[in-house]
């Protein structure tokens, strides 16, 4: 592969999931507004500017080298918006609209994303295929983007959520493994393929995982608009 097609290939991926980061944090930062914490925006983080969401590592250069060496998956990750949930006015319930908040961002983006390939095909020839991927791209990477968030694992959205919605006693539990959560997705994504790649299974859970809601929702959102 040459300079040309890397450089291509980095485009035509980076500005959707830039994109699809930044609109999905600013999404927590504004709906914790609305429900009664200014965290966000007294640390600056109600802006949909990248620069103020974008980790180095997180979001450009760990894709990047999972882009380069042509990796099963692309995963990153943005600075998280503080959100202090205990100044929400109704904490609990409050919690889960604003978990909820990124990834429905995400899904409203797909839903936008697709709907402009209808105006993208009718660009200039050298512009129209560059928008085209690049509008592709973004209704997968946003799709992908909602589902995995909303597995329940802390500090995911979907964990969030889930700890708003069950009862106390459940709740609790969960609310406790948030400081593990990340070793728990470090593992389950990146340990247990490679150990089961050494035993010559096939350990890689991510595709089963979040593969039949994401084809279930951007077939959705193709029939949606008109796609399909």
């Amino acid at each position: 592969m040459d300079l040309s097609a890397i450089l291509y290939g980095i485009s035509v991926w980076a500005l959707p999931a830039i994109l699809a980061i930044t609109f999905h944090e600013a999404a927590h930062g504004f709906a914790a507004l609305r429900f009664g914490d200014d965290t966000a925006q007294q640390a600056g983080r109600l802006t949909l500017n990248p620069l103020r969401h974008v980790d180095p590592f997180g979001t450009i250069v760990l894709p990047a080298i999972l882009l380069l060496v042509r990796a099963p998956f692309l995963f990153g990750y943005a600075k998280p918006v503080p959100v202090r949930f205990w100044r929400l006015r109704n904490p609990k319930r409050h919690m889960v609209w604003v978990a909820a908040a990124g990834p429905a961002m995400n899904l409203a983006l797909a839903l936008v994303s697709a709907a402009l390939l209808h105006v993208a095909v009718l660009l200039p020839e050298t512009a129209a295929p560059w928008a085209v991927e690049n509008l592709q791209n973004s209704v997968l990477i946003n799709v992908v983007l909602a589902v995995f968030n909303m597995i329940p694992i802390p500090p995911l959205d979907g964990g969030r959520v889930a700890v708003g919605l069950l009862p106390r006693p459940l709740a609790l539990p969960l609310a406790r493994m948030e400081g593990w959560g990340l070793f728990i997705l470090v593992g389950l994504l990146f340990i247990l393929p490679m150990v089961g790649g050494q035993l010559g299974f096939d350990l890689n859970i991510f595709p089963w995982l979040i593969g039949p809601p994401v084809d279930y929702l951007i077939d959705l959102i193709a029939s949606l608009t008109g796609l399909t």
